[in-house]
């Protein structure tokens, strides 16, 4: 491991240096695993959609982008760094492609507010057949569209909580304590969301116990589970309807 580390440091000192063309393809070879094991990871929003390559292709462009920018003498590790990079340039190229119909996004949005309007109504989870009957539409009509609408899941719960906690949970205690009011609202938002989780179905609660906590990708938890990658998209799809729609009423935090 050190001797990994070693090699990355000299490489780092040798293109802050030199700005050589040479070392920085050797930087980009070094740190390609995070590539792949990111594009691995978004690949649950895409399916079949998206070729794994092309998100592979999308994400060496954020690669490319986080070696040229980044300052080795700021102490910030390049890993973490690399990894909001490189995920910003898969989700923007897809975005660009503009294959997720303005109608998908709102079919989106839609089944987000009946889930929270059902729940609220039960007090607890609802089954498929409760969610098809509020929508006036069959349980198979009903998997078809979660698996329609996974598509359009651009801002996933990962990111949510990294666009939020990190101004909120990690942030220094200095900048805490000029936004107390903050802070504690994050730290609300946080204990509803650990809440909203406990209480899913308990497939739902595997795959995102598995996919956010354990860091699996999306074949993986297909193994586990024993069942088809597109069983565990679906899975996933109502999960993160159900949670999002919980946290709906906290939405204005994200415009702050």
């Amino acid at each position: 491991m050190s001797s990994t580390i070693n090699k990355q440091l000299e490489l780092w000192r040798q293109y802050t240096d030199t700005k050589n063309p040479a070392i920085k393809e050797k930087l980009i070879i070094e740190y390609s695993n995070i590539v792949k094991y990111i594009a691995g990871r978004l690949s649950i929003y895409f399916g079949s959609n998206v070729e794994y390559d092309d998100l592979i292709g999308y994400g060496i462009f954020g690669l490319i982008d986080a070696i040229e920018k980044f300052d080795i003498n700021k102490g910030v590790k390049f890993e973490t760094y690399a990894s909001l990079r490189i995920r910003g340039s898969i989700i923007d190229s897809i975005r660009e492609l503009d294959w997720v119909p303005r109608s998908l996004r709102q079919k989106n949005k839609e089944l987000e507010k009946v889930y929270a309007e059902v729940e609220n109504e039960l007090g607890r989870s609802a089954s498929d057949k409760e969610v098809a009957d509020k929508l006036g539409i069959s349980v198979n009509e009903l998997n078809k569209l979660l698996s329609e609408v996974n598509l359009s899941s651009m801002i996933s719960l990962e990111e949510f909580l990294e666009q939020n906690y990190e101004i909120g949970v990690t942030t220094s205690p200095e900048s805490r304590e000029e936004k107390p009011e903050g802070y504690l609202e994050m730290t609300e938002l946080r204990e509803i969301l650990v809440d909203a989780i406990s209480k899913l179905p308990e497939k739902e609660k595997t795959v995102v116990s598995l996919y956010y906590f354990e860091d699996l990708t999306l074949k993986e938890i297909s193994a586990i589970m024993k069942v088809s990658e597109s069983r565990i998209s679906q899975l996933h799809t109502k999960a993160i309807l159900r949670l999002r729609g919980k946290l709906a009423r906290h939405r204005s935090i994200l415009s702050e």
